[in-house]
């Protein structure tokens, strides 16, 4: 009979994400205290949130490599630790410089987890429970820890205060971090608690041309990979969505509607739990159209169809439509935009699979990159306009060039050479 581990290591990687997302969020919770304890403007903690990203961009780019090359065990509690550290550093920052680099040190240390995630599961999960699984990780992770993260800080602060609360998030990585010790391996052969008949089923489910244990990078075949860069586009598409909604959705509710910032936080909940179940459906729908059609422009596919309802979702909120109208517009969009949640990885696999690590960090770095750029462009929109509605426009349009891209640009894998000088050819 079959052990089940790959379910505990897959475990154990939603656990370290859904860390990550509270970890991340938690200073615009304590804005308030940090502006007074150091005397900082908002205008400066606006860049303290900006330059995350453009830590988390550069490492997660960095950072697949490095998965691919030391195996995802180290990678992973070497990363934790920053992070950790850098958690419990921000209480004691002391000066804007002081979070400045505090900031860029937990974006770097955030982003290998999506990188690892996407080896892990490509190493540890046959290819047909893949799409739920990365849909766990990529999707319900990420909403679900959007849905939680603000009750849980609001009530650690009122229980230990806005320091403690940063400590407590820190301990919380610690404890994974034992938790990894003990669990976690690169690979099944390598773990105790996988018998020989679960080796066997994971082992039969991987693609003939992934690699086994760890590899160094090739960057030719990655970088002129056309199927990798479909999915980059495509990603920075949802994600200028996704940035969008995720820094200006309260301030669109409050200011086009004049709801109070309780009000905007209650009513924001809905485009979150509404991305959870697009994300659950995302990957029952990805995993079941390839049963039937194992080709992997059926991934492309069903993204490319997500992308573009979600995009026709936002069209309502150019026309200055009711607080009802408006909230079902965007849960609908960010619902859609959430099916491609975890698919994304599956699709980084499929493009590079003796590579994960490293696409996924490609494809990761995409994903950074807008949000470095979604937040100011909503920024200067809504500056130079006053409204919020060019910024939709915006987004619907990028969320159609990306499924146009998905749909109508991939090309199917030819079957890899020789592993000594592995090459993947395309056709079309």
């Amino acid at each position: 009979m079959s052990t089940r581990f790959r379910f505990v290591t897959l475990g154990l990687v939603i656990g370290l994400i859904v860390i990550n997302y509270i970890d991340r969020s938690a200073v615009s919770y304590a804005v308030e205290p940090l502006e007074q304890a150091f005397g900082i403007t908002t205008a400066q903690y606006g860049i303290i949130s900006s330059v995350f990203s453009i830590g988390y961009m550069v490492a997660a780019f960095l950072s697949g490599p490095l998965v691919d090359r030391f195996g995802t065990r180290r990678v992973l509690l070497s990363a934790i630790a920053l992070f950790s550290v850098t958690t419990a550093l921000i209480p004691i920052a002391g000066s804007f410089a002081g979070l400045l680099v505090i900031r860029l040190l937990l974006g770097i240390g955030e982003a290998p987890a999506f990188p690892a995630a996407t080896r892990t599961v490509s190493r540890w999960l046959p290819v047909r429970e893949r799409g739920v699984a990365l849909a766990l990780c990529g999707g319900v992770a990420v909403s679900g820890s959007l849905l939680i993260s603000g009750p849980l800080l609001t009530g650690l602060t009122d229980l230990v205060g806005w320091r403690g609360m940063f400590w407590t998030l820190a301990l919380f990585g610690v404890v994974w971090a034992v938790l990894a010790v003990l669990l976690l391996r690169d690979l099944p052969s390598e773990s105790a608690r996988v018998n020989d008949a679960e080796r066997e089923l994971i082992a039969a489910g991987q693609e003939s041309d992934s690699a086994p244990g760890r590899s160094r990078v090739r960057w030719r075949p990655l970088l002129t990979n056309r199927n990798l860069w479909v999915v980059a586009g495509g990603y920075f598409a949802w994600g200028f969505m996704f940035w969008g909604f995720m820094y200006w959705l309260p301030s669109f509710l409050s200011n086009a509607y004049g709801l109070s910032v309780e009000q905007a936080g209650a009513f924001s909940i809905a485009p979150w739990a509404c991305g959870i179940v697009g994300a659950l459906v995302g990957g029952y729908v990805v995993d079941r159209v390839y049963r039937r059609s194992p080709r992997i422009r059926t991934r492309f596919a069903v993204m490319g169809a997500a992308l573009l309802l979600a995009g026709c979702s936002l069209i309502p909120l150019a026309i200055a439509p009711t607080l009802t109208v408006a909230l079902l517009s965007i849960s609908l969009g960010v619902g859609f935009g959430f099916v491609t949640g975890g698919i994304w990885w599956v699709a980084s696999i499929d493009a590079a699979p003796d590579q994960p690590g490293s696409a996924a960090g490609f494809a990761d770095a995409a994903f950074a990159s807008s949000g470095i750029v979604a937040p100011s462009v909503m920024g200067f929109i809504v500056a130079g306009t006053g409204s919020f509605t060019s910024g939709f426009v915006v987004m619907a349009g990028l969320a159609v060039a990306g499924a146009l891209l998905m749909l109508l640009v991939p090309r199917e894998p030819v079957a890899a050479a020789a592993p000594a000088g592995r090459v993947v050819r395309e056709r079309a």
